[in-house]
């Protein structure tokens, strides 16, 4: 991420891909590059073998960065979030948007449905992806990026097996599909970007498999830190999964996760602050499978244990919460569960 203290130090137009967006979409920074650099070189030192900055720009840093213009810019997905801040979804759409236009080229997910309803209307010279295939794309095929007949392709040119990517559920093949289109219109080579992707594990805290316990998989989904991004989580993994879920809660529609729960998991453990509220929400669903747990500590233990009772293959942390109840930040939550799991296996 730019830290706004250090936005003045960029040039106006550095070599730079910044990607927008979250709802359960943080990887493709990692995926076209290195993701979230701790220090971006002063104005002097940029050009000193540095080719590219891949960068991850919050709304927050972007209100602090009006003069940034990068040349690539991708906007993975748009819901509702950080309204406490922005107040309207339009004004949060707005300062979005404001980058986006700024950047020199665009690659929007056009599974996204905000962002497909926009479509060419709003964004007519841009790059659109599509999970779904050639019909799925909004836009001309040759400036499209997309999968079809289990092959990721792009501008019109194979690129490489969907089978070689290693990460799991649909946001990441999207996320795949948006850094794949950075890479190209970067003029990286095709079998560089093959290459990258078929040796690319995955990134902390976004369903990271920590480790397997009695036939069980233990996955930290930590940055899920809204509805959305918990829902994409759960519908990822296998079923029957145990859920731990809560913390600090956000404001948002829960409806899609609670569904999302009836469909998938075979119970609930619930953490932090957001436990009580969450439990009443779990019952005006008619989901009763649900146990106040407190701690990670307590959720991971009675996770294993309960993930046999209802022969589940998963134990997912996805929280659907803010850390800050319990936690300095979702990595220090992560980093805690992954702890735990560690300590579990022996």
């Amino acid at each position: 991420s730019i830290p706004s203290s250090q936005s003045p130090l960029y040039p106006p137009n550095p070599p730079i891909i910044t990607q927008g967006g979250y709802g359960g979409n943080p990887t493709p920074p990692s995926q076209a590059g290195e993701s979230n650099p701790p220090f971006i070189p002063p104005r002097g030192e940029f050009q000193n073998g540095i080719d590219w900055v891949i960068a991850e720009i919050s709304s927050y840093q972007i209100e602090s960065s009006l003069q940034l213009a990068p040349q690539i810019g991708i906007w993975t997905t748009f819901t509702r979030d950080h309204l406490s801040r922005h107040k309207t979804l339009e004004n949060y759409y707005q300062i979005k948007a404001s980058l986006l236009h700024r950047c020199r080229e665009q690659v929007f997910n056009g599974d996204d449905p905000y962002l497909a309803k926009l479509g060419l209307e709003h964004w007519g010279n841009a790059y659109w992806t599509s999970i779904k295939g050639k019909n799925g794309l909004i836009c001309d095929p040759a400036k499209g990026i997309y999968i079809e007949d289990a092959w990721v392709r792009a501008f019109g040119e194979l690129i490489l097996p969907v089978s070689l990517f290693k990460m799991v559920g649909a946001h990441n093949q999207q996320n795949l599909l948006m850094a794949v289109a950075a890479a190209k219109l970067a003029g990286i080579e095709k079998g560089a970007i093959a290459e990258a992707i078929a040796t690319f594990p995955g990134v902390p805290h976004r369903l990271e498999n920590i480790c397997t316990v009695a036939g069980v998989d233990f996955i930290n989904d930590s940055k899920a830190t809204n509805y959305d991004a918990a829902e994409v989580g759960l519908a990822s993994v296998k079923t029957p999964a145990i859920l731990i879920a809560g913390g600090e809660a956000k404001e948002g529609d829960d409806t899609g996760w609670m569904k999302m729960i009836q469909a998938k998991a075979a119970t609930v453990l619930l953490i932090g602050d957001a436990a009580p509220s969450f439990a009443q929400r779990l019952e005006y669903f008619g989901y009763q499978a649900y146990e106040i747990v407190e701690t990670m500590e307590n959720a991971v233990k009675r996770g294993a244990e309960v993930a046999q009772q209802y022969h589940a293959s998963v134990v997912l942390l996805s929280p659907a919460c803010a850390s800050f109840d319990q936690y300095q930040s979702f990595e220090h939550r992560g980093d805690h569960f992954r702890e735990l799991c560690l300590q579990l296996k022996g």
